[in-house]
This record gives C-alpha cells, structure tokens and sequence, in this order.
C-alpha cells in the first residue's frame, strides 16, 4: 500500500506542477504584460491554489491519505513576479525575462520546501 500511495503522490505531484506551472508563468507573464495590472499574478496563483486545493480534497475524498497528496505552491513565485513588474515597468520584454527566470526557478524552490512535511 505504501509504495502504491507514494507512486500516486508523486503522479499527482509532476502532473501538477508541470502542467499548472507552464500556465502559471504563461499567463501571468501575458496579463502582468498586456494589462499592467500588478497583482495580477499573485491573484492568478491563487486562483490556481484553490483549484488544487479542491483537486486534493477530490483524491482524499477517494480514499487516499491527505499527507500523501501533494499542492504546488505558486504564490510566493508570483509575488516575485509582481515585484519583477514595478521592477521593470518601462521594459516589457524584460518583466517577461526576469519575471518569468524568477517565477521558474523559485517554482521548484517552494515545492522541494511543500515535501519535507511529508
């Protein structure tokens, strides 16, 4: 059962972090850029946030247990984005470059943080 549970985890883990990450720094590169909105990273994380929160509950729901289930943590890497935005406000090609660097490679930074509590 264990070895079942973990290969799960770490299947809902990759699945989650690549697909929800890709989005996560598209599109808020896309909407920091085109609408000079700041925030609107950070609000998009945690729009994503919750939907995965939702996503958990649905596998433990299923029966799986809830340390087992892995959320992404995308907020901390788009605040960082936001910052990028005041950073770089005259430079769009550069809030997408550093933004974006910052954004992807924080990404992983949080989630190895997320798994040591499991």
């Amino acid at each position: 059962d264990y070895i079942f549970y973990t290969d799960w985890m770490w299947t809902s883990y990759v699945i989650f972090t690549l697909s929800q990450s890709l989005m996560l720094a598209v599109g808020a590169a896309y909407y920091l850029t085109f609408t000079g909105v700041p925030g609107t990273a950070t609000y998009y994380a945690l729009i994503m946030t919750v939907y995965t929160w939702v996503a958990k509950g649905a596998w433990f729901s299923l029966g799986y247990p809830y340390s087992f289930i892995v959320v992404p943590m995308w907020i901390p890497s788009t605040i960082l984005m936001d910052l990028a935005y005041w950073a770089t406000n005259t430079n769009k090609h550069s809030l997408i470059l550093i933004g974006g660097v910052l954004c992807g490679m924080s990404i992983s930074f949080f989630n190895m943080i997320n798994l040591i509590t499991i």
